[in-house]
């Protein structure tokens, strides 16, 4: 199963770049993975549109909240139910255009908490990174 991050502007701190460009390489000895960074709300729906058959996911503070253990399961039942592409949609520091927002149907929380865009996508990068890890049986998510 391909993951892909959809990132609305650039991760600017160059300390948060080396940490996310980490758990990327790290997902990627498993899986392929690939991070867009776009300008916009609008570049974001032409994206999305190229990606019909995807599983797409935006992280929101609305959004469900899952422990690992269970955001670990949910992926597993998309990629058994024959998913061959997730994409994980990040905001920047604005949020999200409400165009983007109404097309994007599943909407995932990190915590009720509030953390910076940037710091946002680490966790989420690394939360993935753990449910993969959790799912082969690693002993990283203990």
């Amino acid at each position: 199963m391909r993951i892909r991050f959809l990132m609305l502007g650039k991760t600017r701190r160059p300390e948060i770049g080396a940490l996310l460009r980490d758990y990327v390489t790290r997902i990627g000895r498993t899986n392929a993975v690939e991070v867009t960074e776009v300008r916009d709300g609008a570049a974001a729906i032409k994206k999305l549109a190229a990606s019909k058959s995807a599983t797409v996911v935006l992280l929101d503070p609305g959004g469900k909240v899952m422990d690992s253990e269970t955001f670990a399961h949910w992926i597993r039942e998309q990629r058994d139910r024959g998913t061959r592409e997730m994409v994980f949609v990040c905001g920047d520091a604005d949020g999200f255009p409400e165009l983007v927002r109404e097309q994007v149907k599943t909407k995932l929380s990190l915590s009720s908490m509030t953390y910076s865009h940037e710091l946002a996508r680490l966790m989420l990068s690394e939360q993935i990174y753990r449910a993969f890890a959790i799912l082969s049986g690693s002993s990283y998510p203990k």
